[in-house]
C-alpha cells in the first residue's frame, strides 16, 4: 500500500508575536517543521508534501534543507484545515494508496504511534484519527466513540454536557485512502462561525456514507501543538526530559541532568560523563569515556574516546578531536583537527588549524587565522610546544618537536626541532593597514572573477 504524507504548515493562528513563521521556531535546535518531517520520514513515504502559507518561501527553504525531495504547495488563503489538505489534490491525483495528514506545529508524534495508525488502517478502518486522553479537555474537540467505532468529532463549543464530559480528544492527525479522503473533503462545507473548511468534518461525512472510522490513542504530550512562546518552552522541556532519560538509559552519567541541554541529533557513547550546565548544539558526537566538564558549549563537534573538555570550553563547528585530547578552561576550538594526546589547556583560541599528536599549546595561544578578508591555516606538528601568550599568524607551519618562546608572534614557518623567538619592539607603519586591506580585497575580488 503506497503512502503519501501531507504536513500542514500554513496556519495563521500563531500567537508567537514573531516575524518568523510559527513552524520555523526551534525545539532542541531543529524547527518544529523539521521535527514533524522527521516523524513523517520514519514511515518512508512515497511522497512528502508540505502545505505552506505564511512565510511560504522561508518554509519551503527549510523543508528542502531537511529533505530535498519534499514537494511544497502554497495555500494562498487560509480557509481551514480541509482547504489546506485540498491544496495537494492535484499533486496526488494519480497517486495510489493512502494519505496521512500531520501538522507542522505538532513536533512529537512518535514513530510507534504512526505505526499504530498504519496498522488500524490496514485492518480495514476507512478513516483513522489520532486521539489522546486530555488532562484538561476544555478547548479540544471530543471524539465520540461507541463499540470501538468513532461516530463523530464534536467541537468543544458545540458539545452537550454529556459530550463535554468525554476526555478523549482530537489531535487533528488523520489517515485515509487518498481517493476517499479527497472525496470526503469535497463534501465539507464552511458552516461555522469562522467560515472555514474543517478536516474534522470528514468523520461525520464518512459515517454518513457507511464508511468506518477508528481512533488510535497516544500520550497527550505527543499531540502538543505549539502556538505560543509558552508552548514552545513546554515543548523544549518535554524534549529535554526525554533526551536526558534516554542518555541515562544508554549509560551516560549526567551529574545534574536538569542542567544539561541536548540537540535533536546529539550522539553520546556509554560511560561519558557530562557535568552540570553543559549545552550541546546541533551536530555533536561524543565517543565512549569522554568527560565534558561544567559550563561547556559544543556545536558541530566530534569528540573521541577519552577526551576531556572544559570546564568553560567551547567547541565550534568543524572541531575534530582525536583520542585523549585535553581542551581546558576558556579554550575555543573551531574548524580544527586536534590529534591524539594533544593538549590545549588554558585560555586559547584555535581556529582553522591542525594540531599534531601530543603537541602542547600554552596558555593564551591564538591562531591568527583571519586577516580581515580571508581565513588561513595553521599547522602545528607532533610534540610541538607552543609557549604561553603566543600569536601564530597564519598561514604558518610549526614543525614536529619545535618550540616557540612565550610571548612570541610567529609569522614564518618553524622547522622541525627548532626554537622560534618572535619578540620585538613595536614599529608603526603609517597608512599601511589601509593599503593592505585594499590589496586583500582586490585579490579576493579577482579570485571570484
Amino acid at each position: 500500500m503506497g503512502l503519501s504524507i501531507i504536513i500542514l504548515a500554513a496556519g495563521r493562528g500563531s500567537r508567537m508575536k514573531s516575524d518568523l513563521p510559527k513552524v520555523l521556531h526551534k525545539v532542541a535546535g531543529l524547527s518544529l517543521l523539521g521535527h514533524a518531517m522527521q516523524s513523517a520520514l520514519s514511515l518512508d513515504p512515497d511522497r512528502l508534501i508540505v502545505v505552506a502559507g505564511v512565510g511560504a518561501d522561508l518554509v519551503a527553504a527549510e523543508a528542502k534543507r531537511i529533505y530535498e525531495p519534499v514537494e511544497v504547495v502554497v495555500q494562498t488563503e487560509q480557509n481551514g484545515t480541509a482547504h489546506a489538505v485540498d491544496q495537494a489534490r492535484s499533486l496526488l491525483a494519480d497517486q495510489a494508496g493512502d494519505v496521512l495528514v500531520l501538522y507542522g506545529d505538532t513536533p512529537f508524534v512518535s514513530r510507534e504511534t504512526l505505526y499504530a495508525m498504519q496498522a488500524a488502517r490496514r485492518k480495514g478502518a476507512d478513516v483513522v484519527v489520532l486521539g489522546f486522553d486530555a488532562a484538561h479537555p476544555d478547548r479540544y474537540g471530543r471524539l465520540i466513540v461507541e463499540n470501538d467505532a468513532l461516530l463523530r468529532i464534536v467541537e468543544a463549543k458545540d458539545a452537550t454536557p454529556e459530550e463535554s464530559a468525554v476526555s478523549l480528544c482530537n489531535s487533528g492527525v488523520k489517515w485515509a485512502n487518498r481517493a476517499c479522503l479527497f472525496d470526503l473533503i469535497a463534501d465539507v462545507h464552511a458552516e461555522n462561525a469562522a467560515g472555514e473548511y474543517y478536516l474534522t468534518d470528514i468523520v461525520g461525512l464518512a459515517r454518513a456514507k457507511g464508511l468506518s472510522a477508528q481512533v488510535v490513542i497516544c500520550a497527550e504530550q505527543e499531540t502538543l501543538g505549539v502556538d505560543t512562546r509558552s508552548d514552545l518552552t513546554r515543548a523544549e522541556s518535554i524534549f529535554q526530559h526525554h533526551a536526558r532519560a534516554a542518555a541515562l538509559e544508554a549509560g551516560v552519567t549526567l551529574v545534574a541532568p536538569e542542567t544539561v541541554f541536548f540537540s535533536h541529533d546529539t550522539h553520546i557513547g556509554r560511560d561519558v560523563v557530562v557535568e552540570p550546565n553543559v549545552i550541546f548544539g546541533p551536530g555533536v558526537t561524543i565517543e565512549t569515556g569522554a568527560v565534558i566538564r561544567a559550563f561547556s558549549h559544543l556545536e558541530g563537534a566530534h569528540v573521541s574516546e577519552g577526551c576531556q573538555i572544559g570546564p568553560y570550553a567551547r567547541l565550534r563547528p568543524g572541531a575534530e578531536l582525536d583520542r585523549d585530547v585535553r581542551v581546558g578552561n576558556f579554550v575555543e576550538v573551531k574548524a580544527s583537527e586536534v590529534a591524539q594526546g594533544a593538549k590545549i589547556n588554558h585560555l586559547s583560541y584555535v581556529g582553522d588549524a591542525r594540531i599534531g599528536a601530543e603537541a602542547n599549546i600554552g596558555a593564551g595561544t591564538i591562531t591568527c587565522n583571519y586577516d580581515g578578508v580571508m581565513k588561513h591555516r595553521t599547522d602545528i606538528g607532533p610534540k610541538a610546544f607552543i609557549g604561553s601568550n603566543a600569536s601564530l599568524v597564519a598561514p604558518v607551519k610549526i614543525g614536529a618537536e619545535a618550540m616557540t618562546a612565550s610571548g612570541s608572534v610567529i609569522t614564518s614557518d618553524v622547522p622541525d626541532g627548532a626554537l622560534a623567538l618572535g619578540r620585538t619592539r613595536q614599529v608603526n607603519k603609517p597608512g599601511l593597514a589601509r593599503k593592505l586591506m585594499g590589496r586583500f580585497r582586490a585579490i579576493k575580488t579577482n579570485q571570484k572573477g
